[in-house]
């Protein structure tokens, strides 16, 4: 009898620890701190932070979003960038987004791209409206100046390739994007792209930008050492792109991870991500 009873706890005791698990997976976000070193780089925006929030998905972290903000007040950036997917096309719940908005808008410049669930959602037109009410900067196939002291960079934005018309290539979408965006850009300048793409970094290569933000992959959803992530959307399995920095040639690319979830409702050694990117 006390052998069943034992056997019992440690049943109990083991379910109980893997839920805990499961919930710090999905709830206990991460700050990742990302250098990128560059002679391109003005010397005014040397340690110039860009946050980065990719994949929100409607994610709740605490009550109006205030551990979110809370990590964010923590690092102080310069600007954020968010890489989209701020909503769910499921579920879709802009007020849970525009928590975090209303905070961020208060103390910095905001960025925004779409990424695939806004396109999917069919609410983008009025979750747009809502994103420059509150003053954040949507930035869709066009380029803006960041200046700091005398001093300039390029901040370009694209939407994602499911906003294209027709059964055009995707990358053909995303090339197209991209020339949009640097019409009348001085290109000599350090040009930073947002784009909620990671697979399309051979695009981004070839048309010399010299960082790119994105997100999507989720981080792979399952990460597993010496593997990384095991599956995601439009890389299918093995992913190559799920996370931290990419070089190819002259362009570094840096995935986030995200921070939400959609099909897939649970992360494994894959907790949520904000990403601190500092320019040198």
């Amino acid at each position: 009898m006390k052998k069943k009873i034992n056997r019992i706890v440690m049943i109990i005791c083991i379910l109980v620890g893997f839920t805990i698990f499961l919930y710090l997976q999905n709830n206990l976000i991460s700050i990742t701190e990302i250098k990128i070193t560059s002679s391109k780089i003005p010397s005014s925006f040397k340690g110039y932070k860009i946050l980065q929030i990719s994949d929100l998905h409607n994610k709740k972290f605490g009550d109006n979003q205030d551990v979110l903000i809370q990590k964010m007040k923590s690092i102080d950036p310069d600007i954020i960038a968010i890489t989209g997917d701020l909503i769910d096309s499921k579920s879709y719940d802009a007020e849970v987004s525009m928590q975090l908005i209303r905070e961020m808008v208060k103390k910095y410049p905001v960025y925004f791209v779409t990424g695939n669930h806004e396109q999917w959602s069919g609410k983008y037109n009025s979750l747009e409206k809502e994103l420059k009410k509150y003053g954040v900067n949507v930035l869709r196939n066009e380029h803006v100046g960041i200046r700091k002291g005398e001093q300039e960079i390029n901040l370009l934005g694209i939407d994602d390739p499911e906003f294209g018309t027709g059964n055009r290539d995707e990358g053909n979408i995303i090339i197209d994007e991209i020339k949009k965006a640097k019409i009348e850009m001085q290109p000599d300048r350090y040009n930073v792209l947002l784009s909620h793409r990671p697979e399309f970094i051979k695009e981004y290569t070839n048309e010399r930008l010299d960082l790119v933000l994105s997100g999507h992959a989720h981080g792979g959803q399952v990460r597993l050492p010496f593997i990384g992530g095991l599956v995601a959307p439009n890389q299918g399995v093995l992913p190559k792109y799920t996370a931290g920095l990419y070089v190819e040639q002259n362009t570094s690319m840096v995935v986030s991870r995200g921070l939400g979830n959609s099909i897939i409702p649970q992360r494994i050694l894959n907790r949520p991500e904000i990403v601190v990117v500092q320019l040198n």
